[in-house]
């Protein structure tokens, strides 16, 4: 199992129109790609102005097709210049991880 953990850091004041870009641009088409995220979350406290999402994929092999499909997708790629022309966006952290032996993840 891979993890793709990504961070992404937002101008202030801009959290909540870039949810909703999301929602109304990207969500469908990512998840038709990638499946349901393992979460989506917009950080409280510490890094304020920024949010994550993590995608389970069985290997790296499977998040390059499917990451590959999803950037062929017109949809997607509406989401990603309405995302652009935005501006709302000022940083991104990928990591990607797998699971400890002692702590799977149950999907």
């Amino acid at each position: 199992m891979l993890i793709d953990q990504r961070t992404y850091t937002v101008k202030p004041g801009t959290m909540a129109k870039q949810m909703a870009l999301y929602q109304e641009y990207g969500l469908t088409p990512q998840k038709r790609h990638l499946g349901e995220p393992l979460a989506y979350l917009i950080t409280e406290s510490g890094e304020v102005n920024t949010f994550v999402h993590m995608w389970v994929y069985k290997d790296a092999a499977d998040r390059a097709a499917r990451r590959a499909a999803m950037s062929a997708d017109p949809e997607w790629q509406l989401y990603l210049q309405k995302n652009g022309e935005a501006g709302y966006l000022i940083g991104q952290r990928n990591n990607l991880m797998t699971p400890a032996p002692f702590a799977p993840i149950n999907r």
